[in-house]
């Protein structure tokens, strides 16, 4: 089985070198620009040989430039039991992220949506991630739902608040930012309150 590039010998020179080609791909993306694996080389100092043992092709380079997102759990460490308050905290800290990573966003956004779904698999935005903090936001409610009911409530409230409807709200409803981010916050909201009203009413 042969070595990746980057484990084998100077790996610490390897570590800075790939770290300084995602810094220049996530400057220029910040800029509103596309980066190209070259375009990257060219900014961070680095050869284009050199820069292609990293990232083999431009889609390699923008998935390591996006913002990594470590957190399992977007709640804070003693947070409260009511389910629409913890829910809040969740979107408010998710869209938070969103907003002030916009451009990264948008870039995984469009790849994202490329016909051959071999290619989609491995984005950030098709891991699933802000489904399982908005699960976990719901933990309250866990007793007056099945996992299927929680399960879809957590992906229509996904639905409702994230790259996608902020694009939508801003680009085409004309919203500012911060107006988009208040109906993406009051749609959690919505959609939580009335699946609870469903529950008490005996509709699913």
């Amino acid at each position: 089985m042969s070595i990746p590039y980057e484990l084998e010998g100077r790996t610490q020179q390897k570590q800075r070198t790939r770290q300084a080609l995602v810094a220049a791909a996530r400057e220029m993306v910040a800029q509103g620009m596309t980066p190209t694996v070259e375009a990257s080389a060219a900014k961070a100092s680095i050869s284009r040989t050199t820069a292609y043992r990293y990232f083999p092709n431009q889609r390699t380079l923008l998935l390591s430039a996006h913002p990594e997102i470590e957190a399992r759990s977007l709640l804070p460490e003693n947070p409260p039991e009511d389910p629409e308050e913890r829910l809040d905290i969740v979107i408010q800290t998710f869209l938070k992220l969103i907003v002030d990573t916009e451009p990264q966003q948008r870039t995984m956004l469009r790849l994202s949506l490329e016909p051959d779904p071999s290619l989609r698999g491995e984005l950030p935005l098709r891991q699933g991630r802000a489904i399982g903090w908005i699960t976990e936001a719901l933990a309250p409610v866990r007793d007056r739902m099945s996992e299927a009911q929680l399960r879809r409530l957590a992906v229509a409230i996904r639905s409702a608040a994230g790259i996608e409807p902020l694009v939508w709200l801003t680009d085409i409803a004309g919203l500012s930012r911060e107006d988009a981010v208040k109906v993406m916050r009051q749609s959690a909201r919505a959609l939580l309150r009335s699946a609870l009203a469903d529950q008490d009413t005996g509709h699913n």
